[in-house]
């Protein structure tokens, strides 16, 4: 079979990089330049991306793993920010219908201090958002519970304070495979990917305008420069740095990145049938999510400043404290202690020190007044009982806009809490917003550079329509996915895989599944055929160089299926060894990284303290 992107891809296209000039180099291969990358390759465009980890080895694939409509934010009534969300979220889920898919979230409701929501107002805020969100299919239009229904679906839930719950639509996602099928499409397109070229410094022509950079390759240690006539910067908590390889940057730093923590434990420990958000109940403003994930159950997050090292974040015994008392409060007969994970990832998230730091996309956390909200609850209440006017409703939320008085958004963001940026000789710059508006925001940043490209160096390109510009794998009809899915399984049922299997992959790839299935092959030793398929089909497609991004990044084994994963690790390393010509030495040196992700984590240092 040929191999269309995989280390022999590297290769050529690092010889590419070297002596054919692009139109736009994009550095940072996390979700917000793949987005990028997908849409300037589909124009036309001479793109080249590099990224200085694998593809989404840093924030990209460590965020809570939901494509998130941000429902509490009607609280504070910022209804931009959830309706700009929702209908962005339709959107990635139209362009990658394999990859987000609807999980309806419990909200648990408590009357105590501090709650963000009462039984009362949670129900308006659900309808709110079903109409933002246009959801009208019966499955998922909201709906209230009772304390008693509440107690019944998740009886482990403390019924202290209790009142009730609301059932509304979110979306799982997998966030590292968004990336990676982002990054194949743009790769067919003709984009230039290449994973582990680090930036080392921006260029400048004799005009003085950046017209490249000089970069590492960190697995050969050599040295070359790449020219391009527009440089990019989407190097998430990285950009500020990457700012700062121009000898002439003048820019402030504008980042002011937090720390995010995810823990995973068995199902039978902490089972949950459906997503569960809820109030931290330690009275910090937080809000944390409780996740079910095939036989594993995971919940998140904390959010503390963060000053570490960028690319190695790491859980620490306060994370795992905080979020622990948090669980063990709301669900007190679990009782979970450290001994209890068996994985754990922490993140940085990007975020824009202007846009005081609120942990979602837009201005400044505000907080409306009881009266406020009340007056608004009222004339929602009377428009859905035709008694009041649509105009009536539309006076009571433009007055709030008002008192709000919210700092308004970065004028120069493309989408709330992003920036999109140039510097006085060149050098573009997207930062901040979130997976769910990584397609808005580089939509934002390719029409600034397409009119670049024509005012500066006179090069035309016709726009595109990105809503419809679907990902590697995603060729799907998104109201059939559950149904097409099914279909593709059977595809490898017919070529001897067990039908659980089957689905697996076919939910994993999508229609790239059919490619997986019909690589002609037979199990490698230790490896089932699944797993033979699945890893010939991640280094021949989806250029995975080692063991820690196929475990973590392609497949989230390492996340979710720990318990199988030490008899996978010796087979996988020869089966690595022998595809990538590594010697014994290199061999070695891939098994204690593998190793040493995998103690990270286990918390196996925490557990041993």
């Amino acid at each position: 079979m040929t191999m269309t992107f995989s280390a022999t891809t590297r290769a050529q296209n690092i010889a590419r990089l070297k002596t054919e000039p692009l139109d736009l180099l994009i550095i940072g291969g996390g979700i917000t330049g793949a987005g990028v990358a997908i849409q300037t390759s589909k124009m036309g465009i001479k793109t080249g991306l590099i990224e200085m980890q694998d593809f989404a080895g840093g924030t990209s694939s460590r965020s809570t793993k939901l494509v998130h409509g941000g429902i509490r934010y009607l609280k504070t009534f910022d209804v931009e920010v959830v309706s700009d969300t929702v209908k962005e979220r339709a959107v990635v889920q139209q362009i990658a219908p394999h990859i987000p898919r609807p999980a309806p979230m419990l909200l648990p409701i408590y009357d105590e201090p501090g709650a963000t929501f009462t039984r009362f107002s949670v129900k308006v805020a659900m309808d709110l958002y079903d109409k933002l969100a246009n959801v009208t299919d019966p499955r998922y239009v909201n709906y209230l519970l009772s304390k008693e229904e509440v107690r019944k679906r998740e009886p482990l839930l403390n019924p202290e304070n209790l009142v009730g719950g609301g059932v509304y639509l979110d979306f799982v996602n997998n966030d590292a495979r968004l990336v990676i099928e982002n990054i194949k499409r743009a790769h067919e397109n003709g984009g230039i990917m290449a994973s582990r070229i680090q930036a080392l410094q921006l260029l400048h022509g004799e005009n003085g305008r950046l017209n490249g950079v000089h970069v590492k390759d960190r697995l050969s240690s050599a040295e070359f420069d790449i020219h391009a006539k527009l440089i990019l910067n989407t190097s998430g908590p990285w950009s500020d740095l990457v700012r700062q390889l121009d000898p002439k940057n003048t820019a402030k730093p504008q980042m002011r990145p937090t720390k995010g923590v995810h823990l995973v434990v068995p199902s039978d420990r902490l089972p949950v049938p459906q997503p569960t958000y809820f109030d931290t109940g330690m009275h910090d403003g937080r809000m944390t999510f409780v996740v079910p994930r095939g036989d594993k159950t995971y919940f998140g997050t904390t959010d503390t400043d963060y000053q570490g090292d960028f690319s190695h974040p790491t859980v620490e015994q306060a994370d795992v404290d905080y979020l622990l008392k948090i669980i063990n409060h709301h669900y007190p007969q679990a009782q979970l202690t450290l001994n209890d994970i068996e994985a754990s990832w922490a993140s940085l998230r990007p975020l824009i020190a202007a846009n005081g730091s609120s942990d979602y996309n837009g201005g400044q956390p505000s907080k409306l007044s009881d009266q406020s909200f009340k007056s608004l609850i009222d004339v929602v209440q009377r428009y859905e009982n035709q008694q009041a006017s649509r105009n009536d409703v539309e006076q009571v939320v433009n007055h709030l806009e008002k008192a709000l008085n919210e700092t308004s958004t970065n004028p120069s963001s493309v989408s709330r809490g992003s920036d999109l940026s140039v510097t006085s000789d060149g050098l573009l710059t997207l930062a901040g917003g979130k997976i769910t508006d990584y397609r808005k925001m580089a939509a934002g940043a390719v029409a600034l550079i397409r009119d670049l490209l024509a005012k500066q160096f006179n090069l035309q390109f016709a726009p595109i329509n990105s809503k419809q510009l679907t990902v590697s794998g995603g060729d799907l009809d998104p109201a059939q996915v559950p149904e097409e899915i099914a279909a593709l399984a059977q595809i490898g049922v017919a070529k001897g895989l067990p039908q659980k299997e089957a689905e697996k992959l076919a939910n994993l790839y999508g229609t790239n599944a059919k490619i997986i299935f019909n690589q002609n092959l037979v199990p490698l030793p230790g490896l089932s055929l699944a797993e033979t398929l699945s890893l010939h089909y991640a280094l021949t497609e989806e250029m995975v160089l080692s063991p820690v991004d196929y475990f973590l990044r392609r497949t989230n084994h390492l996340l979710f299926q720990r318990e199988s994963l030490d008899a996978l690790k010796a087979p996988v390393l020869t089966a690595m060894a022998a595809a990538l010509n590594w010697d014994e030495t290199e061999k070695q040196r891939q098994a204690q990284q593998l190793d040493q992700v995998i103690a990270e984590s286990d918390l196996t240092a925490l557990k041993h303290n």
